[in-house]
């Protein structure tokens, strides 16, 4: 008896660049879900969560971490937080892409806002937390932050040789000895560890009056605001992305790059930094950042480490003048109407911050298309009073989650059914980290 529900794809069929017809023998299977079943889908493979800001001004965040492969592990994350600066509650949220390896987004995911709440208290006013204080300030004291917390990485494994300077006063075997300390606990090696990796960044900033808008960005994830300009025609929206990506696609990061390495035509090679790293802005990636010997001396003495060192000595030959990665954010400021100060009354309006994996799935529609269709559907079903859903109502509810189903198809459930069930043995999509904020 033939399964009703066994279908059949082709690689044009599923969104991105990931499949192709070498990954054949094509069509390959998938299984028609039903709403349910999609819905269920989206709670295993997407990591849905919402949180509530402010309950009474429909303040909310709901983010999504998607990946399909049942046996492969992102290396995107995404953050929801609350800070408190004296009393006072600011909102943070974000998205990370980690490449290589999954140690250092976990690190940054985690300790990232905790920096960035201790900047802000220690600077901001502390007798009178509600004065008035200027944005280009703030876009100081987060960029400020965002670097301390980096150079913290590579800074924390130095001090355990006394700094950069003393490190050749020891020897191999004494390196080894002390950075593979796994039967004492480990944190050297911890430490180390994240020297190997790295992550974009796209962190978000919010006042307590949700009066102004700060979105720092490392690297090549995506931000936009998406604003309804007209209270009486759903069908109006405006598409705005913020943010520039930070790689190899970027003249202008290509020329900023050339331009701090005068006289190294090696500092990018094939349109990647030592011709390795796409990404020209980012956390992590110590091997860019610090000198060849760093590389050699601490991170080769790793157990387990590279297994292989001849990419990283075809990098670091390239290595002459670093850092080549930068970890300063572009900080953008945005000052958000009040309630009434615009054309779009008290409908809601969104941040969306994704990693550049939402790119690749809306690629086949393009990312405004798909925005402006999920907003449509979000004018509709949601409304300012009703915005702040319950935080346990579920994916459907859940708004990063409806749209990344938009961009997997919608309602065409044929086409969210082969993404979330493709018969492949390897990931058949990119990583995809989807924040969505209400303003």
């Amino acid at each position: 008896m033939v399964d009703l529900l066994l279908q059949w794809a082709y690689p044009e069929d599923i969104p991105g660049a990931r499949c192709t017809p070498e990954d054949g023998p094509w069509p390959r299977a998938y299984y028609y879900l039903s709403d349910a079943e999609i819905w269920e889908g989206f709670r295993r493979l997407a990591d849905p969560s919402s949180v509530i800001f402010n309950q009474q001004n429909g303040w909310r965040a709901d983010a999504v971490n998607f990946q399909p492969a049942p046996a492969a592990n992102t290396q995107d994350r995404y953050v929801l937080r609350q800070l408190n600066i004296h009393g006072r509650l600011w909102t943070l949220t974000g998205v990370f892409d980690g490449h290589l390896g999954d140690e250092t987004v976990e690190h940054v995911a985690h300790h990232l806002p905790i920096i960035v709440e201790e900047f802000l208290q220690e600077y901001l006013h502390k007798d009178d937390p509600t004065q008035q204080i200027a944005p280009g300030f703030i876009s100081s004291l987060f960029s400020r932050s965002i670097i301390a917390f980096d150079e913290a990485i590579a800074g924390d494994v130095l001090k355990l040789f006394g700094g950069p300077d003393k490190l050749d006063a020891y020897s191999d075997q004494e390196i080894h000895e002390i950075i593979n300390d796994q039967d004492k606990g480990g944190d050297n090696y911890k430490k180390a560890r994240l020297c190997l990796y790295g992550t974009t960044a796209l962190v978000a900033l919010t006042d307590p009056e949700h009066e102004n808008l700060w979105v720092a960005n490392l690297g090549d994830c995506q931000a936009g605001t998406y604003i309804l300009v007209s209270p009486k025609a759903t069908e109006d929206w405006d598409v705005k992305f913020i943010t520039a990506e930070h790689n190899g696609d970027n003249d202008a990061e290509i020329a900023r790059v050339h331009r701090e390495h005068p006289g190294e035509p090696e500092c990018v090679v094939n349109r990647r930094v030592l011709g390795a790293l796409a990404p020209t802005r980012g956390l992590g990636d110590v091997p860019f950042k610090q000198p060849p010997a760093f590389t050699r001396r601490i991170l080769y003495n790793l157990t387990p480490g590279f297994s292989d060192t001849a990419p990283w000595e075809r990098c670091l030959a390239r290595n002459l003048t670093p850092p080549y990665i930068s970890a300063t954010a572009e900080i953008t400021h945005h000052r958000l109407p009040r309630a009434g100060d615009d054309s779009s009354g008290r409908r809601p309006r969104y941040l969306v911050l994704t990693s550049d994996g939402f790119a690749e799935l809306c690629r086949a529609m393009g990312q405004e298309r798909v925005l402006v269709e999920w907003a449509k559907r979000e004018a509709v079903a949601v409304t300012a009073a009703k915005s702040a859903r319950p935080s346990d109502a579920g994916p459907e509810g859940n708004l990063a989650c409806r749209l990344l189903r938009q961009a997997l198809g919608g309602e065409d459930r044929a086409s969210v059914s082969c993404v979330l069930t493709l018969d492949m043995d390897r990931p058949w999509v990119d990583d995809t980290a989807i924040v969505v904020q209400t303003l």
